[in-house]
């Protein structure tokens, strides 16, 4: 009996889209170049800017108001979508503070209407 009702309170859950999420804290607003590049490592960020220049591979340079950061965006983060300089986007990511450089492991990206 216990597994009938588990499974058709999932199947209820499922069926309406309305799964259980995660933890609802502090959201980020954005924030700029130069203070993600003054955060300590692993800090979560969000930046909006541009993607001005492919650097390598996973590696591009990204540009706002304040200066320019590396990024790196693994082909999964792309979600499908295609980014030209011309576009503004927002990043979410993390700070990773190197032994001779600070670059941000994004984990989204979204372009911004």
């Amino acid at each position: 009996m216990k597994k009938l009702v588990v499974s058709t309170i999932a199947g209820i859950l499922l069926l309406s889209g309305k799964c259980p999420a995660g933890f609802i804290g502090e959201k980020l607003s954005p924030t700029n170049v130069a203070d993600a590049l003054a955060q300590k490592d692993d800090t979560p960020v969000v930046l909006e800017g541009k993607i001005t220049k492919h650097l390598h591979k996973d590696k591009y340079l990204f540009t706002d108001d304040t200066g320019t950061v590396t990024v790196e965006i693994e082909y999964q983060d792309w979600n499908g979508i295609d980014v030209s300089p011309a576009d503004t986007v927002r990043i979410r990511g993390e700070v990773d503070k190197g032994w001779y450089d600070t670059k941000i492991d994004v984990d989204s990206i979204e372009i911004v209407p």
